[in-house]
């Protein structure tokens, strides 16, 4: 069940720059606003700051200046609990995670017990759900040897759903997996979209981003040089350098 909230503006990043240590400027000025229930989709070639900009939304990147505030609250003011802001925003990685010891079932209920102190009856019967969401109602429990790439990351979308986060983050979700296995991947996170569940999404998947996207944003050299709709992005695209990279890849 999706959470209902105050104010439509889910993600509000103002001017974020990031630099490296090494003198890497790796995000330039990057502004962007994400809606409530909606799906931003973002693309571009590979070091382009793509990644980076979408872990600056739970802080597993920090930013050097800028903002970022997140339902409203804070992201860097000083009585901001990052911990529990991060509870209200899951993410998806490449690599899976998953505790290769634990069941599928304990694996989707460990962060609610811990971290949350949830009661484990109500765990239980919400991870349950969750796997059926994801079509593994069947595996709950094998083991993640026992499971496919595509099976993992299933699991790996319903560990973090079972934490009841507002918002999901997605980095190249499908990018490990073989091309067989991308599919029931990117069903089940349109079923999330479908649910309106806000979404920042990090692919190369680009059928994806015309299907399901409210808007498609492209980065190149960390900056941010296009949002707009996925109409107009795929089919008039309004810079030079995207024309570009869409004819390479598409």
């Amino acid at each position: 069940m999706i959470k209902e909230y105050q104010g439509n503006d889910m993600i509000v990043a103002t001017q974020i720059d990031k630099f490296y240590g090494n003198g890497c400027h790796a995000l330039k000025a990057v502004s962007a606003i994400v809606h409530r229930a909606e799906v931003v989709v973002v693309i571009g070639p590979s070091g382009s700051g793509k990644s980076t900009f979408l872990r600056t939304l739970n802080q597993l990147e920090t930013i050097s200046s800028g903002s970022i505030s997140i339902d409203g609250t804070d992201m860097y003011d000083k009585d901001t609990d990052i911990n529990k802001l991060r509870e209200e925003v899951g993410m998806v990685f490449q690599g899976f995670n998953l505790f290769p010891h634990m069941s599928v079932l304990e694996n989707v209920m460990l962060a609610p017990l811990k971290v949350s102190k949830r009661n484990r009856q109500e765990v239980e019967s919400h991870a349950r759900q969750l796997l059926c969401k994801v079509g593994l109602e069947t595996r709950i429990d094998n083991y993640p040897s026992q499971l496919s790439g595509g099976q993992m990351q299933r699991v790996a979308i319903a560990r973090a759903l079972a934490m009841k986060p507002n918002i999901m983050l997605f980095d190249e979700p499908t990018s490990a997996l073989d091309p067989e296995m991308v599919g029931e991947v990117l069903d089940v996170m349109k079923g999330l979209a479908e649910d309106g569940m806000t979404m920042v999404v990090v692919t190369h998947e680009m059928g994806f981003a015309r299907e399901v996207a409210d808007r498609v944003l492209f980065m190149e050299e960390g900056q941010l040089l296009v949002d707009d709709t996925p109409t107009t992005f795929f089919d008039n695209p309004p810079h030079s350098r995207l024309a570009e990279f869409l004819s390479q890849v598409l």
